[in-house]
């Protein structure tokens, strides 16, 4: 077997050969494209008079289509196979953007091609790092998402600029561009089922993975916190990426711009620094990212002083965000003392990120109708500086139960 040293086979419980770890990664990034894709969503419902609370709308639907798959996922992930779930999700994703495609008008059409997507998303993005975290060790989780999210990050961020690209350039419209939205997902779904096929783990006999009743310990833990953060971070991801388009009117700059030096910024650090960070105590690194990330959103206030602040805020963005997010991913998970508790605590974490995800833009719509988008921008600057405080008593919260367990 061939194997690639830059995947680090000794911190896994297993030996995963590099050929299959890139199933997943590879899986992961076309997937990605139909989340990425959603930010084009804005400008699919202006281009026949919608308006941002149509967008927003649309999200919501996710977000109820989300808890359902979650939902799932969480109880049969080891009855079924994790990877085998975030398969059906990267089908349920290609359905979603092919009923969107076929709508023409605001209707409730959207809202079903919306719940369809969130269903798949929400799969795919519970199962497959679910996937990845029950083949490695507590040493190496870290790592190993954040090798992870830089695929996905990769298909998420360049999903958008692509699109951009071919709306402005090539006259492609929003309607095609989601029929090949349609065609990646179908093929990542083929590639996560192969990864399971090539990296079986033996099956847990319980029908229900008791996920729901582990809520009590996990609030008890300092996992608590992390799992809060992410709904943070995520109203500040999902608010600025969501409504870019709006943000720039008037500036003359484009989204294709921010998209573009965000992915690249994410992509770039995820995986140039993926082993530096995941040697660093997460307790400084943690706030020190999320700094980057406020002050990344602070600077959307200056977009009309042209295009070098919009790349500096894409990039402090990307930097902040895009590394912090598998960080506190894995904190809540190494929180937990019971291992049987791990995966009920990344099932909530992901509970968590879709409510900020898919639920803030509805808000992020109606502050920009109502308000204007200087509203908006205050908005996530104020839910990014929540997030750091959550990030310094997350870590007080750490000492002290180290200190209480050595008593």
């Amino acid at each position: 077997m061939i194997w690639n040293k830059n995947l680090r086979p000794s911190l896994v419980k297993k030996e995963i050969g590099a050929s299959n770890a890139y199933l997943m990664f590879i899986g992961s990034l076309l997937v990605a494209t139909g989340y990425g894709a959603t930010f084009v969503l804005n400008r699919h419902y202006k281009s026949f008079g919608g308006n941002e609370l149509d967008t927003g709308t649309v999200l919501l639907a996710a977000m109820v289509g989300t808890f359902a798959s979650v939902s799932i996922v969480g109880w049969y992930s080891r009855k079924v196979g994790a990877a085998n779930l975030a398969s059906i999700g990267a089908v349920f994703l290609a359905i979603g953007f092919l009923i969107l495609a076929s709508s023409s008008e605001v209707s409730l059409i959207g809202a079903i091609g919306g719940c369809a997507i969130g269903i798949g998303w929400g799969a795919f993005y519970l199962a497959a790092p679910m996937a990845l975290s029950q083949r490695v060790t507590n040493e190496g989780r870290s790592y190993w998402f954040m090798r992870f999210a830089a695929f996905q990050m990769a298909g998420i961020g360049f999903s958008p600029f692509v699109a951009e690209l071919f709306l402005d350039n090539l006259g492609l419209s929003t309607t095609e561009f989601f029929y090949y939205v349609s065609l990646s997902c179908l093929g990542a779904s083929f590639l996560l089922l192969a990864f399971e096929k090539r990296e079986p783990l033996q099956r847990d006999t319980r029908a229900i993975e008791p996920w729901v009743k582990s809520l009590p310990r996990i609030l008890a833990s300092p996992a608590r916190f992390p799992i809060v953060m992410v709904a943070l971070g995520a109203c500040v991801f999902s608010g600025v990426m969501t409504y870019q388009s709006s943000l720039v009117e008037g500036t003359g700059l484009f989204a294709s711009t921010f998209f573009l030096t965000y992915a690249v910024t994410v992509v770039f650090a995820r995986w140039t620094l993926a082993e530096l960070i995941s040697r660093l105590p997460s307790s400084g690194t943690v706030p020190a990212l999320l700094v980057a990330m406020v002050l990344g959103t602070t600077l959307i206030f200056w977009f009309e002083f042209g295009v070098a602040a919009q790349v500096l805020a894409a990039a402090l963005l990307g930097l902040g965000y895009g590394l912090v997010y598998p960080l506190i991913q894995a904190q809540a998970v190494n929180d937990i003392s019971d291992p049987a508790d791990q995966n009920a605590a990344l099932t909530w974490f992901v509970f968590s990120y879709f409510i900020g995800v898919f639920g803030f833009p509805l808000l992020g719509g109606w502050i920009i109708v109502a308000f204007g988008k200087t509203a908006l921008i205050s908005v996530v600057v104020l839910l990014g500086s929540i997030e750091c405080l959550f990030a310094l008593l997350r870590n007080r919260s750490v000492l002290t139960s180290q200190a209480l367990s050595k008593t």
